[in-house]
C-alpha cells in the first residue's frame, strides 16, 4: 500500500513520517540543508504480517508542486498534515484539491506541532480542518492530534494507518509504471523507480520503454523497498532492467509498459472537474503521472473538453491529469481521459456529444466502453486493448459476448452489421437493374461499390455470412440476389448454342469462333465475356477460352499431383499429363497463379493452402 503525505510547507510532514517509520525521507543534500522537501521522498514501514506500507513524502512549497503532482498517481491513501500553529493554509487547500482531482483516495488527517499551542487552539483547528475536508469531499476522514518531537499521538496514528485496507487492483489490466527516477547501481546496472498504476510485473518479464525500439528485460525488482519476485499495481517499485537503453536515454515521465506502446497522444477528449472557470483555448500546464507539458483547452459541452497538447503524452482511458494556469500558480481543474485521438471534425454535433457523455459515464466498465465504441462502427481490437490497457485474457473475456462479427483484429456489432448489410443488398439490387445480363459483381467489387471506407476483412466476412444465410448467392464467384438469373438476349442465346456445340475439351480463340460461326470478332468477344460472367467458360489468357468444366478438371489434376507428394507442378508434368503443348500448359498454370490457386517458385507452381475456393468434382 502507498500513502502520500500532503500539506503546507514546514507543517512537519517529514518529521511526522520519521516518527512513524524511523526513516528521514529527505534524500537530497539540499533538502537537508534547507529543511524542506523539494522532491519526492520515500519511507517504508514493514508490518508484522509481512506487508510493507510505503510513504511518499511530497513537497509542500508552491515552487515544487510539480513534483507533488508526480507523486500522487497510483496511491491508495493520503495523509494530510496541518500544523497547529499555522492552521489551514493555501497549500493545504491546493493539496486537497489535487488529491480530489486525481481520484480522491481515502484521507487521514494529522494535526502536528500540538505542543506549540494550547488545547483551545487545537479544538478550534480540529473543527476548521474537519469542516474543510468535509466540504472537499471527505466527510468521514479520521483526525489525530500529534506532537512528533514528544511522540504524542504517534502510536494511535500508527495503529490507524496499519489497519487501512488496500484498494482492489484489477487483474485484467496490463502493467504500467511511470518512471520518476533512473540511476545505475554498481554490479547491477540500470535501475528505474516509480509507482505502478496497473497490472503485475515479474522477474524475467520483458517491458517496453517508451521511445525505445527494443524491449527491456527485468533482471530484478524491489517492491516497497523489499526484494521480490513479483510486484503489483499500487506498490512503489524499483526495477533493475537490461537492454539497449542507457540511463541517459531515460527521462522522468517515461513509461515501462507490458506491451509495445502505440503513438503518444496530442489530442484527447477529457471530462473536467473544474475548480475555477476555464475559457476557450486557454493555455494551461498539464500534469500526468510523472510527466508535464503545456497545452490548450477547447471547451465542448457541460464538463467535456478537448485538450490539445504541445508535447505528446502516452495516455490510456481514464488516466487522470491536473491542469494548472500557465503561470503555474493555481490549480484550475482535474481531467479524466475519455477518448484518445478524437476526430478532428464533428465533435460538437449533438449526436457525438451525447455519445461522449455516455462514454464518460462508463468510466472503468470495459465491457460498456467496448459496446459504446461498437455503436460507432468497427473496433480495432489491439487499439482498444491499448486504450483500456487490457491484458490478452482481459480482452478475450470481453469478446465472449454473442451478437458480434469478428474478422482478424476487427470487431463489429450486429447492429452496425445490419446497416452494412442493407447497403450491400441495395447496391447489389441496383447493379442487377443496371446490368441485368450479368451474373453480378465479385466480392471485392461489391465491397468497393457499397462500403469503400470500411475495413475490408469485416466486409468480406459479412458477405460470407450473408452467403451462408442465403441472403445472397454466389455463382462461380459472382454474387447475386436469390432469384436473379442473368441471361443472353434472344440473338445472343442463338449464337451461344452454336458456340457451345463447338466447345469440347480444347481451348478456343475468339477469332476462330467468329470465323467458324460467321460472326464479327467484336460480337463474338462480347458473347464470350458474357458467357464467362455466367460461369460457362473461363479465359486462361485474353481471348482464349476453356469451358468451365475443363478448368475444374485442371484444378483437380493439380490437387492430385500435390496429393501424390510432388508438392509442386511444372509445365513439363502438366504437359505430359494433359497431352498438350508446352505453351498451352504454361498458359494454364499461369492462369492458376493469377487467381491465387497456385503460386510460382522458379519453374514450379505450388498449390496454395487457401486454394479451396475452386470446387472439386
Amino acid at each position: 500500500m502507498i500513502i502520500a503525505t500532503a500539506g503546507h510547507v514546514d507543517h512537519g510532514k517529514t518529521t511526522l513520517l520519521e516518527a512513524l517509520t524511523g526513516v528521514n525521507a529527505d534524500r537530497l543534500p539540499e533538502e537537508k540543508q534547507r529543511g524542506m522537501s523539494i522532491d519526492l521522498g520515500y519511507a517504508y514501514w514493514p508490518q508484522p504480517d509481512g506487508r510493507v506500507i510505503g510513504f511518499i513524502d511530497v513537497p509542500g512549497h508552491e515552487k515544487f508542486l510539480g513534483n507533488m503532482l508526480a507523486g500522487v498517481g497510483g496511491i491508495d491513501h493520503a495523509l494530510l498534515v496541518v500544523a497547529c500553529d499555522d492552521g489551514v493554509m493555501a497549500q493545504t487547500r491546493e493539496h486537497l484539491a489535487i488529491l480530489q482531482l486525481t481520484g480522491q483516495p481515502a484521507l487521514t488527517v494529522a494535526l502536528t506541532k500540538a505542543d506549540r499551542v494550547d488545547e483551545a487552539r487545537v479544538q478550534v483547528l480540529r473543527e476548521e480542518v474537519q469542516r474543510t475536508v468535509r466540504e472537499m469531499g471527505w466527510p468521514e476522514a479520521a483526525l489525530f492530534v500529534t506532537a512528533a518531537t514528544r511522540h504524542e499521538g504517534i502510536d494511535a496514528l500508527r495503529d490507524h494507518l496499519s489497519q487501512l485496507a488496500e484498494r482492489a487492483h484489477s487483474q485484467q489490466h496490463r502493467f504500467r509504471l511511470a518512471i520518476d527516477r533512473a540511476f545505475t547501481v554498481k554490479g547491477a546496472g540500470l535501475v528505474v523507480t516509480g509507482t505502478a498504476l496497473s497490472g503485475e510485473v515479474k522477474v524475467g518479464d520483458s517491458l517496453w520503454l517508451t521511445g525505445a525500439d527494443t524491449p527491456m528485460r527485468v533482471r530484478g525488482l524491489h517492491a516497497q523497498n523489499q526484494p521480490a519476485r513479483t510486484a503489483i499495481a499500487g506498490q512503489r517499485i524499483a526495477l533493475n532492467i537490461s537492454g539497449e537503453a542507457q540511463k541517459s536515454d531515460i527521462r522522468r515521465g517515461d513509461w515501462l509498459l507490458a506491451q509495445r506502446p502505440g503513438e503518444p497522444m496530442t489530442r484527447i477528449v477529457v471530462q473536467l472537474h473544474s475548480l475555477a472557470p476555464l475559457s476557450q483555448w486557454q493555455p494551461v500546464h498539464v500534469h500526468h503521472a510523472a510527466s508535464h507539458t503545456t497545452g490548450r483547452v477547447s471547451l465542448l459541452e457541460n464538463d467535456l473538453a478537448e485538450l490539445v497538447l504541445d508535447t505528446p503524452l502516452w495516455l490510456a482511458d481514464n488516466d487522470r491529469l491536473v491542469l494548472r494556469d500557465i503561470s503555474a500558480r493555481a490549480t484550475l481543474a482535474g481531467a479524466r481521459a475519455v477518448l484518445l485521438a478524437p476526430p478532428r471534425r464533428g465533435k460538437r454535433q449533438p449526436v457525438f456529444l451525447d455519445w461522449l457523455a455516455r462514454l464518460a459515464g462508463c468510466a472503468a466498465d470495459d465491457a460498456q466502453a467496448l459496446a459504446l465504441h461498437l455503436e460507432r462502427g468497427a473496433v480495432h481490437l489491439p487499439t482498444f486493448g491499448w486504450m483500456r490497457q487490457l491484458t490478452e485474457d482481459g480482452l478475450q473475456t470481453l469478446l465472449q459476448q454473442p451478437g458480434r462479427l469478428r474478422a482478424g483484429d476487427y470487431l463489429l456489432s450486429d447492429e452496425v452489421a445490419a446497416r452494412w448489410q442493407e447497403k450491400l443488398l441495395a447496391t447489389l439490387a441496383r447493379y442487377h437493374e443496371q446490368h441485368d445480363d450479368q451474373p453480378g459483381p465479385g466480392r471485392e467489387r461489391l465491397r468497393r461499390m457499397a462500403l469503400p471506407a470500411e475495413e475490408e476483412s469485416l466486409v468480406l466476412a459479412l458477405l460470407e455470412r450473408m452467403r451462408q444465410q442465403g441472403v445472397i448467392e454466389s455463382r462461380q464467384g459472382w454474387l447475386h440476389l436469390p432469384g436473379h438469373e442473368p441471361g443472353f438476349s434472344a440473338a445472343q442465346q442463338a449464337l451461344w448454342q452454336q458456340v457451345e456445340a463447338r466447345l469440347a475439351d480444347d481451348p478456343w480463340w475468339v477469332r476462330d469462333l467468329a470465323r467458324e460461326t460467321g460472326q464479327e470478332e467484336q460480337a463474338m468477344r462480347q458473347l464470350m465475356r458474357l458467357a464467362a460472367r455466367q460461369g460457362y467458360v473461363t479465359a486462361i489468357v485474353k481471348d482464349r477460352y476453356y469451358r468451365q468444366q475443363r478448368i475444374l478438371d485442371f484444378a483437380n489434376l493439380i490437387r492430385e499431383l500435390d496429393d501424390e507428394g510432388g508438392s509442386a507442378t511444372s509445365a513439363a508434368d502438366f504437359r505430359d499429363r494433359l497431352g498438350v503443348g508446352r505453351k498451352l500448359a504454361i498458359q494454364i498454370l499461369e492462369y492458376f497463379d493469377r487467381i491465387g490457386f497456385t503460386r510460382r517458385r522458379g519453374n514450379e507452381h505450388l498449390l496454395r493452402d487457401s486454394a479451396l475456393f475452386l470446387p472439386r468434382d
